[in-house]
C-alpha cells in the first residue's frame, strides 16, 4: 500500500512551504520518523519525519513550493526491506540501499528510461527561458539526468571578450524564509514613518560588576553573565516609563501592552532568526541570561518553531557581534521600535572634567514616527543609557549579590 505523505501545517496561517533539501532519494528505504526533508516556511525551517517505514516515491523537488496538505511523497509500506538497510534510522549519506535492491523497486525502473542528459520538466522550461542547450548542461540527478537546480545554475553565453580570470556565475533561489525576511523589511521602510535616533554608552560600570561576579555567576548557574541580559531588563525599565515605545498601530487605533515581550534577533544557518522572551519583566538577570541561551541554540541547531519567534512588542539587535560601529535597524512590524546594539570601542570621554579611555559602545534606536515622538523616542534611549551607565542602582536595587542571586 502506497502511504501519501502530506505537508503539515507548520502554523497558524501559514498555508504554503518550500521543499528546503530532500535527505533521502527517490527509491530510498527510510524507517518510520526518520527525517526526509527539510522544509522551509515563511518563519522557521522545520523537518519533515517519515510517516512509515517503506519505499519512498517523491513526488516534488527541492525548490518547489507546495500548499500545506499537499501530498510531497509515497511511502510503499508493502516493499520488503532491503539487504542491507539497517532497522536503525539512517540519513542519506550513512546508509543507502544497494543499488540491486533499488533496480527491483518499481520507482528505480520508472527512472532508468530517463537517458543521461535528460532535463526534467522544471528544467526544459528553466533551459528554454535562458535559451540554453541541454546538452551543454551536465545532470547531476540519477542517471545524469538535468534537475531544477542545474538548470537555474546553467551559465548563459556570455557576449565580448572573456577575461583571463574565473567568469562562473550562480544562480540560486532565496530560501521562503529570506524572502519573506526581505518582503517584511521592504514593507517596513515603505509602511512606516521610521526615524533613528543615537547615544552612547560608557559600559565601564558593566565591564566592573562582569568582571567581578561573571565566574561566580556562572557556577551558580551554569550560564554566563553577559550584556544581553543588561540590556534587556533596561529596555524593559525604558518600556515602564515609555510604554508608546512598547505599542503598536493597528488601523486607526493605538494598542499598548502591558508586558514586554523582547524580540532578539540572531542569526541562524538559514538566516535572520528573531525568538521572543516572553514576559521578560518577570525575569531576572538569570532568567533572561538562560532564555537567551535556551532560544540561541534552537535557533543555531535549527530546532526553533514558529511559536517561540511569533509576537514580540520591541526588539533588541545585537550588531556588534560582527563588529559593526554604527547602524540605523530596520523596525520588526507590527512593533514601533528597535534597539540596535553596537560594538564597544575604547575612546576618550570627558570624566569629571577630565579626558579618560572608556569602553564605548554606541546605540541606536529605530522608531516608528507615526505613534512616537520626538520626546518619547529620545528619552526612552536616555533612559537605556542611564540604566547601563548605573545597573548597580538602577536595575540592581543597590543589591548586587541579589540581584545576581549569588
Amino acid at each position: 500500500m502506497a502511504l501519501e505523505m502530506k505537508v503539515p501545517s507548520p502554523g497558524e496561517s501559514i498555508t504554503e512551504v518550500e521543499i528546503a533539501q530532500w535527505l533521502v532519494e527517490d527509491g530510498d528505504w527510510v524507517e518510520k520518523d526518520q527525517a526526509i526533508a527539510e522544509v522551509d516556511s515563511d518563519k522557521a525551517t522545520l523537518e519533515l519525519p517519515a510517516e512509515a517505514s517503506g519505499i519512498i516515491t517523491l513526488k516534488a523537488e527541492e525548490g518547489d513550493a507546495v500548499a500545506v496538505g499537499a501530498v510531497v511523497c509515497l511511502i510503499d509500506t508493502e516493499a520488503a526491506r532491503p539487504d542491507g538497510a539497517s532497522d536503525e534510522k539512517e540519513t542519506k549519506t550513512e546508509a543507502a540501499a544497494p543499488v540491486e535492491a533499488k533496480k527491483e523497486a518499481p520507482v528505480a525502473a520508472k527512472k532508468e528510461s530517463y537517458a543521461t542528459g535528460t532535463p526534467s520538466p522544471a528544467a526544459k522550461k528553466i533551459l528554454d527561458e535562458k535559451n540554453v542547450s541541454a546538452t551543454s548542461v551536465k545532470g547531476s540527478g540519477r542517471d545524469g539526468r538535468i534537475t531544477k537546480s542545474d538548470a537555474e545554475n546553467a551559465s548563459v553565453p556570455s557576449m565580448g571578450t572573456p577575461g583571463n580570470g574565473s567568469r562562473g556565475t550562480e544562480r540560486k533561489k532565496l530560501s521562503m524564509l529570506r524572502r519573506k525576511v526581505a518582503e517584511r523589511l521592504v514593507s517596513a521602510k515603505n509602511e512606516t514613518a521610521m526615524l533613528t535616533t543615537f547615544n552612547e554608552v560608557d559600559m565601564g560600570p558593566i565591564f566592573e560588576l562582569r568582571k567581578q561576579y561573571k565566574e561566580q555567576f556562572k557556577e551558580k548557574h551554569g550560564v554566563g553573565l553577559g550584556f544581553m541580559s543588561f540590556f534587556t531588563l533596561a529596555v524593559v525599565r525604558a518600556l515602564e516609563l515609555y510604554p508608546d515605545v512598547n505599542s503598536m498601530i493597528d488601523g486607526d487605533y493605538q494598542i499598548k501592552h502591558d508586558f514586554k515581550d523582547i524580540s532578539i534577533a540572531v542569526s541562524g544557518p538559514k538566516g535572520l532568526m528573531v525568538p521572543v522572551i516572553r514576559n521578560a519583566e518577570n525575569l531576572t538577570f538569570r532568567g533572561v541570561e538562560a532564555e537567551v541561551k535556551r532560544l540561541a541554540i534552537r535557533a543555531r541547531d535549527g530546532k526553533i518553531t514558529v511559536d517561540e519567534m511569533t509576537g514580540g512588542t520591541f526588539t533588541i539587535s545585537n550588531g556588534g557581534v560582527f563588529g559593526s560601529m554604527l547602524s540605523t535597524p530596520i523596525i520588526n512590524p507590527p512593533q514601533s521600535g528597535i534597539l540596535g546594539m553596537h560594538n564597544i570601542v575604547e575612546r576618550p570621554i570627558a570624566r569629571d572634567g577630565a579626558i579618560a579611555i572608556a569602553p564605548i559602545m554606541y546605540v541606536a534606536l529605530s522608531y516608528d514616527h507615526r505613534i512616537i515622538d520626538g520626546r518619547e523616542s529620545v528619552g526612552f534611549l536616555v533612559a537605556v543609557k542611564e540604566a547601563l551607565e548605573n545597573p548597580e542602582e538602577l536595575l540592581m536595587n543597590n543589591n548586587i549579590k541579589a540581584a545576581l542571586e549569588l
